[in-house]
């Protein structure tokens, strides 16, 4: 579980897609959530991404992420999602046809490294609609996060994936969390 699996690497016929989710908080390897629903998780990797992490009165972490490291929103089909990850990672994999989509580094804001792990499943279509449901994601509608693509760094390698980030404009109760780490 521990291995990587190569996100080049063709799509064995009988699954729907390979999926990456960058996790942050309880869903990481032991919280509450993990075992609940990332059952049939293929690898996890400790990653990074650029953002900003706070954690909310009730104790949840949530994450800010600089608008312009956002490759894709998230929707309501797991299938089309994966299509999406695999099209930015090909692109990626070319940086010289698409040299906005390389890692930016952002102005105005104390982006920094926040830690946590990427996720690789092949259940998409089983797991993200119940993931989604936890962290209240609904698309087109009222909800305190929402899916988002970005580039993550796990080993030295840069790949999209997906997360759940908040605005955090307006929410001025949650508490800045700058290690980057939320209960390690």
């Amino acid at each position: 579980m521990n291995q990587a699996m190569n996100p080049t690497e063709p799509l064995k016929p009988n699954t729907n897609g390979m999926l990456r989710l960058f996790v942050y908080g309880t869903l990481k390897r032991g919280f509450w959530n993990h075992d609940r629903f990332c059952r049939g998780v293929l690898a996890v990797e400790d990653a990074l991404v650029r953002g900003r992490l706070f954690e909310t009165s009730s104790g949840i972490p949530v994450l800010q992420v600089p608008e312009e490291d956002i490759l894709a929103v998230g929707t309501t089909n797991p299938l089309a999602d994966v299509a999406t990850q695999a099209h930015v990672t090909s692109r990626m994999s070319n940086p010289e046809s698409t040299p906005d989509r390389l890692l930016k580094k952002g102005t105005g804001a104390p982006w920094g490294p926040v830690y946590g792990e990427i996720l690789t499943f092949d259940d998409p279509v089983i797991l993200l609609p119940a993931i989604d449901r936890l962290e209240g994601f609904h698309p087109g509608g009222p909800c305190l996060y929402r899916r988002v693509l970005v580039s993550e760094q796990a080993h030295g390698t840069v790949l999209p994936a997906w997360l759940y980030v908040v605005d955090t404009t307006g929410h001025c109760g949650f508490k800045p969390l700058p290690s980057g780490k939320w209960r390690s």
